[in-house]
């Protein structure tokens, strides 16, 4: 019902850069969104602008929320969290990792393997941060914490197919977790947010580019590499974690009855369907790299059971510098498999 309701909101041409509402001249609340990915992107098109139009019908046109892509009001994407907490914008999208250190509690989320579909991960991720850690997040109103898919590697050189293969090549880091993880395996790691990667691979800056194929259709990525390795079995290598979230002083200058409409488009309903959303267009940014005649392997159980023991240690650091970390960890394989299971 929220899908079928959401995009039967949207407007097939809305707006790429600027307004996504029907109602704008009419509106008492205009909002601004900002986040980093091109206007071609699924999470721009898919997810903000049905979303804004939602919300606009919803609040019969009292409500307009104006989104800004490519990071068009400044800054760059690790900007984003603050932007939205100082009320430089109103509601912001971005990578929790795209902050080291920020959100310590939910970078467990990063660790490697624990990842199994977006719609599930994305779950588990909304109630873990509404059970246990909301006190990370307490400086903005959150809307909506969410995953990506399985992480993939793509290279532009070398086909990857073992852990000696990694040895020596520049490979991006999603965020602190993946950055240990890819030493341990002999890699030089190099961090760097999603936009930055086109010209990096482009210039010989990155030899791997890691990312879930969902977004590398719109950055053209897939015609910069050769290679993809995936990780299949029960838990890709890893996933991001995401804050879609709104300044706090924003939210409470509407009135209760647009609040409740804010809060009926936020939320679990809303963590889930933006997994969904990740999940079903790793099949497009997948279908791209197969029309460009690019190279695909998936680990071997046995190579992959070698990853997963050799990166073991950077789990346990975790755990080791985290109160209470055995806990947590628990806490958030627990309800990935409840939200996993449910899935099937």
């Amino acid at each position: 019902m929220f899908l079928r309701k959401l995009f039967t909101a949207a407007v097939a041409a809305a707006s790429i850069t600027g307004s996504a509402s029907l109602f704008a001249a009419d509106a008492e609340y205009t909002f601004k969104l900002h986040h980093f990915l091109p206007p071609m992107s699924m999470q721009h098109s898919k997810v903000f602008v049905p979303w804004a139009e939602k919300i606009a019908e919803e609040s019969n046109g009292r409500i307009n929320i104006e989104i800004y892509p490519t990071m068009q009001l400044g800054g760059k994407p690790p900007h984003l969290y603050d932007q939205v907490r100082k009320g430089v914008v109103d509601m912001s999208w971005t990578v929790g990792g795209y902050t080291p250190g920020r959100f310590p509690k939910a970078t467990v989320f990063e660790l490697p393997f624990m990842v199994t579909d977006a719609r599930s991960v994305s779950m588990a991720l909304q109630e873990y941060m509404e059970t246990e850690i909301a006190d990370e997040f307490e400086d903005v109103h959150v809307l909506a914490l969410h995953a990506h898919a399985r992480g993939v590697l793509h290279s532009r050189e070398t086909q990857i197919k073992t852990m000696e293969d990694l040895k020596g090549l520049k490979v991006r880091a999603p965020n602190k977790m993946m950055a240990g993880a890819f030493e341990i395996l002999g890699a030089n790691p190099v961090f760097m947010p999603v936009p930055q990667m086109p010209s990096a691979l482009s210039k010989g800056v990155l030899d791997v580019a890691v990312l879930p194929y969902e977004v590398i259709k719109p950055l053209k990525i897939h015609q910069l590499v050769k290679y993809h390795t995936e990780v299949q079995g029960d838990r890709g290598l890893y996933a991001q974690f995401f804050i879609f979230s709104m300044n706090k002083d924003a939210y409470a200058s509407l009135p209760d009855d647009l609040k409740q409409v804010i809060d009926n488009n936020s939320g679990m309903e809303l963590a889930a369907h933006i997994g969904q959303m990740f999940d079903e267009s790793e099949l497009v940014g997948r279908a791209a790299a197969e029309e460009n005649g690019n190279t695909f392997y998936v680990l071997d159980d046995a190579e992959r059971q070698r990853w997963m023991e050799a990166l073991q240690p950077v789990t346990d650091e975790w755990i080791k510098d985290h109160d209470n970390g055995q806990a947590l960890y628990d806490k958030a394989n627990e309800l990935i498999n409840k939200y996993s299971e449910q899935a099937k």
